[in-house]
Order: structure tokens, then sequence, then C-alpha cells
């Protein structure tokens, strides 16, 4: 009854209205209770607006007078059909095919215009080498650099001067001891630094000009060299520019002969070309005349097809004509929403029954398996501790997943669900998994198999094994 209420929504569109009345009630008795239920009945009414009810008037009364011209139209029909209907008479004759079949065949060959030139005359060898310019001079000047007249020259610079080094010295060292100043003083040392220095100056000064002797023998060596060099390639460039000269008079010589052969080879080519636009010209005619022939036949055939078409379309006309005259307009009727449908589920008593009974089927093998299991584990613990507590207080654990329960009995006999979860320790680094209870589900059962150590709770499992599971 509810869904019914809540499906049937009256609507209002611009076609017209839907609306929903209760019209009547039956009764109802429920096989399994008894109980009568007075089930309403629902009326669904369409109204139109003034509109389009005279819009739909105006429909059927063109549909009344289609229909009336499609049965006079019918009548004549009957006739037309009656009669014999033959389209190839006083047709056009079809195009023949023996007009184009007459045209002679293309041409497939032509005079090709002779023979290619595809060699040339003798026209000379070409000079690949030329006389010898003789060898570059690649050193120039003694083995050892000029170092000897180097040395020469030094050797004599240092005979004169070494003297009158020698006699500077004797007189500064006399004046020094005329001054009083005697060997090895701050006076005597700085002295003989100022000299040592001059002297080393005057040394450095034979060093140098020695060098520049033996820089000024190295360059006119260099120059010498340089102008042996310069011969030779002089005498190189001049056999080269006869090699190139005999080169260019055999690359003259082959131009004039390779000419001479393109200009055979174009002549062929221009002969060749011109036989083959000659079997082209005739090959182009022949196709031009097919191409006549050709659009005469097709041009007798369309006239024909057209002739057809037209002995058809007289003999489909009135046929058409009927049945445009029965496919008058349909009548539009008010275009409704679709309406939100609200379900609420009746009571499957029989499935719950069922259901029941398979849960609970389930429900026992689920917590017989969690109960081995679980058992299993909590043996294996109590076999570890021995009869020492187990801390299990939920608020020193981590990470608790629900498994399931298992069935415990209280101490009274009374039986009811122990929950069983997954947890690590909070102060375990390794977060090592364990399963079993926890201890304020074990308290609720039976508060002896739980113990308070600082603060924590702790189940006893001897208890929890002989007592409130081996009990369930």
């Amino acid at each position: 009854m509810a869904n019914s209420f809540l499906n049937n929504t009256n609507q209002v569109t611009p076609q017209g209205s839907l609306s929903y009345d209760v019209t009547g009630n039956y009764s109802w008795t429920d096989p399994s209770t008894n109980q009568t239920y007075q089930i309403p009945r629902f009326t669904a009414t369409q109204t139109q607006t003034p509109q389009a009810a005279a819009i739909d008037a105006q429909n059927n009364a063109t549909k009344l007078n289609l229909a009336t011209m499609g049965n006079t139209q019918s009548a004549r029909v009957g006739g037309l059909l009656g009669a014999p209907f033959n389209p190839t008479a006083g047709a056009p004759a079809a195009g023949s095919a023996s007009g184009i079949m007459g045209v002679p065949g293309a041409a497939t060959s032509y005079d090709t215009g002779g023979a290619i030139q595809s060699s040339l005359g003798d026209y000379g060898q070409q000079q690949s080498t030329f006389g010898d310019a003789g060898d570059i001079t690649r050193s120039y000047g003694p083995a050892d650099n000029f170092s000897a007249d180097r040395q020469r020259v030094e050797e004599s610079l240092y005979g004169r001067l070494n003297p009158q080094l020698q006699k500077e010295r004797a007189n500064i060292e006399q004046r020094l001891a005329d001054q009083g100043i005697r060997y090895g003083s701050q006076a005597y040392t700085s002295a003989m630094d100022d000299y040592s220095r001059q002297a080393n100056d005057a040394r450095l000064a034979v060093t140098a000009q020695g060098g520049q002797e033996q820089q000024r023998m190295n360059d006119m060596a260099a120059k010498q060299a340089g102008f042996e060099n310069a011969a030779q390639m002089q005498a190189y460039q001049q056999a080269q520019g006869r090699g190139q000269f005999a080169n260019e008079a055999q690359t003259q010589t082959y131009n004039q002969m390779l000419g001479a052969g393109s200009f055979a080879n174009a002549a062929q080519g221009q002969q060749n070309a011109q036989n083959a636009a000659l079997a082209g010209f005739g090959n182009a005619g022949l196709a031009q005349q097919l191409a006549q022939q050709q659009s005469g036949f097709n041009a007798q055939n369309a006239q024909r097809n057209q002739y057809m078409q037209e002995q058809y379309q007289q003999r489909a006309q009135p046929l058409n004509e009927i049945t445009a005259l029965m496919s008058g307009a349909q009548q539009q009727n008010p275009n409704w929403l679709n309406t939100p449908s609200s379900q609420i589920a009746t009571t499957d008593i029989g499935g719950l029954i069922n259901q029941n009974f398979a849960q609970q089927s389930q429900n026992y093998q689920s917590a017989n398996q969690n109960w081995q299991s679980t058992m299993g584990g909590l043996l294996g613990l109590g076999g570890k501790l021995g009869a020492a507590a187990i801390m299990s207080d939920e608020r020193v654990k981590k990470d608790i997943v629900p498994m399931g329960t298992v069935f415990a009995a209280t101490p009274e006999g009374e039986r009811k669900e122990l929950p069983i979860s997954e947890w690590a320790y909070k102060d375990d680094p390794a977060s090592t998994r364990h399963v079993g209870p926890m201890a304020q589900d074990v308290e609720r059962i039976d508060p002896k198999a739980v113990k308070t150590v600082k603060g924590i709770k702790h189940i006893d499992p001897r208890r929890v094994m002989g007592g409130i599971l081996r009990a369930a």
C-alpha cells in the first residue's frame, strides 16, 4: 500500500494532466497470520487541455477524410493490378556491343631510331707524373747550431774582460784596507757585493754578445736554406705547369669526342621520341574512336533505362498515393515524466528463516575454525609461559584487526561470544602480530580470569583454557 501511494504521482504537463485516484478497495487475507487487509485500487485518468483536445479532433477528422479517399482509390488500383504489366513494350532497343568491337588494335611497338653511341675514340692518356724538382733543404748550419762560434766570441771577450775585473777587484780591496775596513766586516761585505754585481753584469753582457753572434750566423744559414728551397719550389711549379698543360689538352680532346657522341645520341633520342609520338597519336585516335562508339552505346542504354523507369513509376504511383493516404498523422498523447520509483521491500519470511539457518551454520563453522586457530595459538602461548599471566590489555596494543568470535561460558553457565582479534604490542619495535582475545572482553565473561598488574590487565591462560572456553 505504501509503495502504491509513493509511486502513483500525479503529473501536469502543457498537453494535459495525469492523476491517480483511489476508486475502491478489495480484501486480502494474509495466509500466515489470517489477518485481513483492505487494499486500495487506483485509477489513472488522463485529461487533455482544451487546445490539445481540439487538435486531436482535427487530426481525427483529417484521418477520416484520408481513409475515405484511400478507399476510393483502392477500387482504381484493383483494375490497374488486374491488367498485364509489360514494361518492355514499346521500349527503345538496347545498345549493340557489335558497334564497338570493330575498332583496330592499338600499336604496341615503334621504330627506336637507331643505336645509341656507347663509346668514344682514343683521346690519349692523362699525365700523372712530372719531373723531379730536387730535394727540399730540411736543415742548415753546423750540427752544434754555431755553438763553437759563440764560444769563440765569448772566450775573446772574456780574455779582455777578466784581467780588467781582477785589476778592479785588487784596487777595491786595497782601497778598503787603506780605509781600515777589515775583511768580513759589514762594510767590506757591502763593498764586495757591489763589485760582484758589476762583474756579473759585465759577464752577462759577454754572454749576450756571444748569443747575438750565434743568432747572426744562424740567420745567415736560414736565409741560404730558404733561397735553396725557393729555387726547388720554382722548379716544382714549372714541372707541374707542364703536366697540367698536357692534361688540359687531353681533357679538351675528351670533351670534343664526348660532345660528338652526345650529339649523336641526342639525334637518336629525338628520332625515338618522334616515332613514339607518332605511335601515341595513332593510339589516341583509336581511343577517341572507341570512346565515341562507347558514348553512343551508353546513350542508347540510358534511353532504354529511362523508359523502363517511367513505366515502373506509372505502375507504382497509384499504390504510393494510397499508402500516403492510409498513413495519416498519428494522435499525439501528452508526454509524461518518468516518475521516480520508490520500493519498500516486503518481508520474505521463508527467506529469512533459511538465511538465519545458513548464517547460524556458517557462524558455527567459522567460530569452530576460529576457536581451533585461537586455541592453537593460546595453547602454544600458554605452553611457553606456563602458569604466568599474559598481558592482553587493549590499551597496550596497536593495529587491532577483528577476526571473529568464539563461544565461551560464564561461571554461571551462560553461553556468550568472545571476540578474537589480531594485533601488535605498542612497545614492540618489530610489530610482531599476535592472535587472541582482549582482557576487557574476557573480564566481562569471567572476571577471575583477568588480573591487573601495575595497572595493566593480564589474562590467566589456565583459567581461559580450562574454564570459559572448555565449558563452552
